[in-house]
């Protein structure tokens, strides 16, 4: 995260994050789920039971190509007796969903569209996403949120994610529009105490353990070319391959500028596929939708087995953008009523 977002809050001094009167604020506004006997269907759209929920508003701001590098999220929640739902929008001009496609070029060779030198500072051949990370048993979390495990530098554009100490963890639910939303899922993640170094190039960034599915590279053995395309061989959109759905690829079928998706998606079974999520753009506006079982047992989630406790959480929003993303300064809350 990038801590030079300073109008939020945040004071950086030598790597750490003073935080101002805005924890207080963020404290007293907590976002409160309703509880409701009918359920919102997760589709992206705004069912009439959301009206039921108590919007609350969180700021993000110091991303990429969001105007100003900034945005406002408007959360609602919702429960049951075994679930949780949340809804989050906000403003995007664009929607972004061009992830590193392939292109055929004037010669008949193929080529993934990226920004030279990019080094995994992608900000025009990406997509739209969100996540939301959620305390586990990170204590620093509760007073510094997000900030508590980014670490800025360590040669990456925006640093690192990884908890202060071992056996701490934090929960990530994080939509993708290419990679995840197609199949109606959040990738369902964690972030540990695991330090960045040459074998451990994600640091405390892991998804949660799963049985099958998931996203995969579309290419062949020699990274040259796709390996499937979309049925009947169309060029893309969409930019992304159901794998349920891909046909093998004919290179015939193709005139140079012609784009191929380089990605293959799947449901994920397993604790990785514990969030249910659709997100859905439509006039600037960004609208997602989520739904996981309160309770899972898993030790990488986290649990909202007590309805009189506080659950901290942050925000982050990426617009077309591999790292950059606008974050939620200070500490967002969520409370069950």
């Amino acid at each position: 995260m990038n801590h030079k977002f300073l109008s939020m809050g945040y004071a950086v001094l030598g790597g750490a994050v003073l935080i101002t009167g805005m924890q207080q604020a963020y404290a007293a506004n907590p976002l409160v789920a309703v509880k409701t006997a009918n359920v919102p269907l997760v589709d992206g759209t705004v069912d009439a039971v959301w009206s039921k929920g108590t919007a609350v508003t969180v700021a993000v701001g110091g991303g990429k190509n969001l105007p100003g590098g900034k945005t406002t999220v408007t959360l609602k929640a919702l429960y049951t007796d075994t679930m949780v739902y949340f809804l989050a929008q906000y403003k995007d001009p664009t929607q972004s969903l061009m992830r590193h496609p392939w292109q055929k070029q004037a010669d008949g060779s193929w080529k993934k569209l990226k920004t030279p030198n990019a080094d995994e500072d992608e900000n025009k051949y990406y997509e739209d996403r969100l996540s939301l990370i959620w305390n586990i048993n990170t204590p620093l979390f509760e007073t510094q949120g997000c900030a508590a495990a980014c670490h800025l530098g360590e040669k990456k554009p925006y640093g690192n994610m990884y908890t202060p100490k071992a056996g701490q963890t934090l929960d990530m639910w994080h939509i993708k529009s290419v990679r995840t939303a197609p199949v109606g899922q959040a990738d369902d993640q964690y972030i540990d105490s695991t330090r960045f170094s040459a074998a451990n190039a994600d640091a405390g960034r892991h998804s949660d353990p799963k049985i099958s599915g998931g996203y995969t590279d579309n290419e062949n053995a020699g990274k040259t070319m796709p390996m499937y395309a979309l049925l009947g061989n169309k060029v893309a959109p969409p930019y992304w391959l159901l794998n349920a759905k891909k046909v093998p690829f004919d290179n015939t079928k193709y005139k140079a500028g012609d784009t191929v998706p380089s990605i293959i998606v799947a449901p994920v079974k397993g604790d990785r596929g514990d969030i249910a999520a659709k997100m859905l753009w439509k006039n600037g506006v960004w609208t997602y939708e989520f739904a996981r079982k309160r309770v899972t047992g898993s030790k990488f989630d986290v649990q909202f087995n007590n309805l009189a406790k506080s659950y901290a959480f942050g925000v982050a929003a990426f617009d077309n953008s591999e790292v950059r993303h606008a974050y939620s300064a200070g500490i967002q809350v969520l409370t069950f009523k």
